[in-house]
């Protein structure tokens, strides 16, 4: 009995330990006093169910956000767009979480049996990036840089950038992002945007997009188990850009690690953005599992971070603080919606799907799920 209240104790020490060292912050916070943005366990908390939310199949569930992944910390977010590319087998979805006071962007990650996401995260070629303005963009966010004057060349993963450039995703997004200000006016100030694994690429493409060629100044990313999906010169771009991004890589999580960073090429090769949360797993006496967090560097290839393991966990990547990040089944971009949400949707040519919502409504709240159709 005594061994057995010892150990007890020993557990609940390291846990409070493990609490307090993985830097937990309370609310909200956003920026340090000096401006600089800071890591907030707890909106990564929140932005994990987003995350996990976007892989739903059932579209009625999702867009009336009574799904079983549309609770806890998202209790309350309000859709105002799902947008479904049946073509390239992408989703995303726009929504307003009033308890943020920010609009909610997130991005579905690679179907199991998509041939069309595995083309585009296999196709490493590199794209060159010739936003409009670039270099104007670089003097206007550090006047001191000197890829400004000419020497940058910014090249990005050709399939991640077609995903969300190349489709029907990017128009609907960004059209979405509009109707929500509009309709719930401009207190909402902050636009998030969130992703896991390829639609960790998408999220940090749309948060880009967001600032150079929509003009948001107030845009924060975060993505989870999200590949490299650019060159250094377009990391030092994007981190000057969107200072406030955070990747969230999870112990050995294989995705992170592609494509492959070569230490002896570092301008050549694929380079991570900053800033990286190494979330890794510790077990004591193998009968508790906590999550350690440290946030690493600004290089975006912090040595000591994810980079320090062989990236070779599959199931580390599919889940990250508990949460699941898959489909409730192992199918190929099958999703189900009751005929009673034809009213709020519309298709275009190619059958890609959008569901829509142009004023605040809770009426969708009692849609059944009777009817339902598969696609």
């Amino acid at each position: 009995m005594r061994q057995k209240r010892w150990l007890l104790f020993l557990l609940g020490f390291i846990a409070c330990i493990l609490f307090f060292s993985r830097g937990r912050v309370e609310g909200v916070k956003l920026k340090s006093d000096d401006g600089q943005p800071v890591y907030n366990h707890t909106l990564a908390l929140t932005l994990v169910e987003y995350t996990s939310a976007v892989y739903m199949s059932d579209l009625t569930q999702l867009f009336t956000w009574t799904c079983e992944r549309c609770n806890g910390l998202t209790k309350g977010f309000q859709v105002v767009e799902i947008v479904v590319d049946i073509e390239n087998c992408l989703q995303a979805y726009v929504g307003v979480a009033k308890d943020l006071n920010a609009i909610v962007i997130a991005f579905r990650g690679t179907q199991e049996h998509s041939i069309q996401n595995w083309i585009s995260d296999l196709f490493w070629k590199q794209l060159d990036l010739n936003y409009p303005d670039m270099p104007d963009a670089m003097v206007r966010f550090n006047q001191q840089v000197l890829l400004s004057s000419g020497f940058l060349h910014c090249q990005v993963h050709h399939g991640f950038y077609s995903a969300y450039h190349n489709t029907t995703v990017r128009p609907a997004v960004l059209g979405a992002v509009k109707r929500a200000k509009k309709i719930y006016g401009a207190n909402i100030s902050t636009i998030m945007v969130t992703g896991h694994s390829m639609g960790g690429a998408m999220a940090a493409f749309c948060g880009l997009d967001l600032v150079v060629n929509e003009g948001e100044e107030n845009v924060q990313v975060m993505t989870f188990g999200q590949p490299r999906i650019g060159n250094a010169d377009f990391a030092s771009y994007y981190s000057l850009l969107v200072p406030n991004t955070f990747r969230i890589t999870h112990d050995r999580d294989i995705v992170p690690h592609l494509p492959p960073y070569f230490y002896y090429f570092p301008q050549k090769t694929y380079h991570h953005f900053p800033t990286e949360v190494w979330v890794r797993d510790l077990n004591v006496l193998k009968l508790v599992r906590f999550g350690v967090e440290k946030v690493c560097d600004n290089t975006g290839e912090d040595p000591t971070c994810c980079r320090s393991v062989m990236g070779i966990s599959i199931s580390d990547h599919l889940r990250y603080f508990g949460v699941d990040m898959m489909c409730e089944t192992w199918r190929q971009c099958n999703i189900v919606m009751s005929h009673e949400m034809e009213r709020y949707s519309r298709k275009d040519s190619k059958g890609n799907i959008f569901l829509s919502q142009t004023v605040p409504s809770t009426k969708t709240k009692t849609l059944s799920k009777t009817g339902e159709s598969s696609l």
